[in-house]
């Protein structure tokens, strides 16, 4: 028998309402629902002109994030990143991020290493009133 584990994104429940933030944004995290052991794996889909509703980091992880579709930007650190369809960002361990979707909305998957408790979250990193970096 085959090792292997086929979902549809729609199966993975949406996170954002859990936190209040599922006027801003749809989070998908299919780490669990694949049954990956090292893999960590999250498709979020902003609406149009919303930003995500903190900022994070990790101290070991490095992460990739791929944009459906859309467009936007994101913040790593004190740089920020235009974003469209088809851009990949690779974002190095300790790097502070934040996502916010152009008019259009934004959709992207992000994936690196599944490490337990890596992440730090930064809910003042960009601040909503915060238009600069």
């Amino acid at each position: 028998m085959s090792d292997h584990t086929k979902i549809t994104i729609d199966e993975v429940a949406d996170s954002a309402d859990a936190v209040g933030a599922g006027d801003r944004q749809e989070s998908r995290f299919a780490t669990g629902p694949l049954g990956l052991a090292g893999v960590g794996l999250a498709v979020h889909r902003l609406r149009p002109g919303k930003r995500q509703s903190f900022g994070h980091r990790h101290q070991k992880a490095e992460e990739v994030c791929l944009v459906l579709s859309g467009s936007g930007r994101v913040r790593l650190d004190d740089d920020l990143v235009e974003l469209a369809a088809r851009d990949i960002v690779r974002i190095g361990p300790t790097v502070a991020r934040r996502f916010e979707a152009g008019p259009d909305g934004m959709e992207f998957i992000v994936f690196g290493p599944h490490i337990p408790k890596d992440g730090e979250l930064l809910p003042d990193f960009w601040a909503d009133g915060d238009a600069s970096a």
